[in-house]
């Protein structure tokens, strides 16, 4: 069967380290990067006789990401034991929530090449992170080729959000997108610092393949704890090859967790899946349910900022913007405070717009700054919007003046003055270098009139250049045109 054939079916676990001060039912910090086992304490580390308690803080940033994810917020959930033996899991046993978690029904839009699509979210739970494996000894850092390995606590017990989209996703694009559109979230609402490499956020991904047109989804297997929305594509793309080439030979695909080897670029077997009832959830004997006020879960929601997508939609509305162009410039908050200051002080915000988009995206990413770096506020940099769409410098002369202005905060109408730029836009000043261009060059005149209407770049670039670049190019053109084609 042709590769096309088949259907991708695809849910992403997603999770996400709440940037709370301490972890979740002790008083160890969270901070990233201490030497190993240095925040930890009898009650992280499952020691007898310690009992958790539950962080206040933690609770508080999951129901604002439930909010955020269109869940229902629960006003009765409680903490489980979720069974299993691991070297970092030092209580074997990891807390988490069952089947009464504090968030569930929600949803998230995303947008595609085909336009917006939602993705169901069935729940949105707290849990405790894991401590870490450090596997030594090997080339690779990986557990196969490792000679051993040691545990670092430091990290068990960090409070976890697990955000589980439903089997809605049916690309390595979508999955993309619902990742950015997610992470967007988080940054907005303040709750984690999605720092992938510190494994702030990390995503699991459940896979499965189906004849296209067929309601029954395949066997699926999860591929395990990827820390790069790229290694996410890369593995779902994988995957699919590789279930399909499965079924193909006629043999089934067998349901386990796998994990991405990035030097080879495929995933490759870890361990057979495991099932609910293979963990023997018991709810939490130690910790009390949580039980949340309605006053208190609507108090959260209306200390939410605007949302990436209600944002998206009032710029395009309120500022002209292309659904892409709002898109690029509400994917960060700070990216999108930037603009509207700055829009609401243009005449022209989609001018702000691509200035922000183009010219300063490119100097920002070669000279490797952030928007606090720059030596330029919204107001200068309307100056120079205002300057180009008054026809004072074309845009040739616009480029010049804005590297003035990223690279020495100059003020863009003191450059124009400074430099002489100012564009000549006087109709008799250019139709009289028009004239002179075409008496010194009768045989291009010829050319044109003979079909070469192509040779009209040529003389334009003759104007330009005696002007200096001074000269209105697009009067130039008008002009050239008008004579020669009366």
């Amino acid at each position: 069967m042709a590769f096309e054939d088949y259907e991708p079916v695809i849910g992403l676990e997603v999770h996400c380290e709440l940037k709370t001060a301490t972890k979740l039912f002790c008083g160890c910090p969270t901070t990233f990067g201490n030497e190993a086992n240095t925040q930890v304490c009898p009650v992280c580390l499952g020691l007898p006789g310690t009992l958790p308690v539950m962080n206040g803080k933690a609770v508080e940033f999951a129901v604002k990401i439930g909010h955020s994810l269109n869940c229902s917020i629960a006003d009765y959930s409680k903490m489980d034991r979720k069974n299993y033996y691991y070297p970092d899991l030092p209580k074997a046993y990891q807390v988490s929530q069952y089947d009464k978690p504090l968030n569930y029904g929600g949803h998230l839009d995303i947008v595609t090449k085909e336009g917006t699509k939602r993705i169901g979210v069935t729940r949105a739970h707290l849990e405790e992170d894991a401590g870490k494996l450090v596997h030594a000894g090997g080339k690779s850092g990986r557990l196969d080729s490792s000679d051993y390995s040691l545990a670092d606590y430091n990290r068990g017990g960090i409070p976890l959000v697990e955000i589980v989209s439903e089997p809605d996703i049916r690309s390595s694009e979508e999955a993309h997108a619902y990742l950015t559109a997610l992470k967007s979230i988080l940054l907005y609402i303040d709750v984690s610092d999605c720092n992938m490499e510190e494994g702030s956020l990390r995503c699991d991904a459940n896979v499965s393949i189906r004849k296209k047109g067929t309601e029954k989804f395949g066997t699926r297997t999860e591929i395990k704890n990827m820390n790069s929305f790229k290694f996410v594509k890369q593995a779902i793309e994988y995957e699919i090859k590789r279930q399909a080439a499965v079924l193909d030979k006629g043999e089934r695909v067998i349901q386990e967790s796998r994990l991405w080897d990035v030097t080879e670029n495929k995933t490759k077997s870890m361990r057979s899946k495991e099932e609910a009832h293979d963990y023997r959830y018991f709810p939490e004997p130690d910790l009390v349910p949580i039980i949340l006020d309605k006053a208190y879960v609507q108090k959260l929601k209306a200390e939410l900022p605007e949302l990436p997508g209600a944002k998206r939609t009032r710029f395009e509305k309120d500022y002209g913007l292309t659904a892409y162009d709002a898109g690029v410039l509400t994917a960060e908050q700070e990216l999108a405070q930037w603009f509207e200051v700055g829009a609401k002080v243009t005449k022209n915000p989609k001018g702000f717009a691509n200035w922000m988009m183009g010219d300063m995206a490119a100097q920002m990413k070669e000279q490797e700054k952030e928007l606090k770096d720059l030596k330029f506020d919204q107001k200068k940099l309307a100056e120079l919007v205002d300057l180009v769409d008054a026809e004072t410098i074309n845009s040739k002369q616009a480029k010049e003046v804005f590297l003035e202005l990223f690279n020495e905060g100059a003020s863009p109408a003191e450059v124009v003055k400074t430099k002489g730029m100012a564009q000549v836009s006087d109709p008799k000043a250019i139709e009289a270098a028009v004239d002179k261009v075409l008496a010194e060059n009768p045989n291009v005149v010829v050319d044109y009139k003979g079909g070469k209407q192509g040779v009209i770049g040529f003389l334009v670039g003759k104007v330009m250049q005696a002007s200096q670049g001074k000269a209105n190019p697009k009067m130039v053109n008008e002009i050239i045109k008008k004579k020669l084609d009366s």
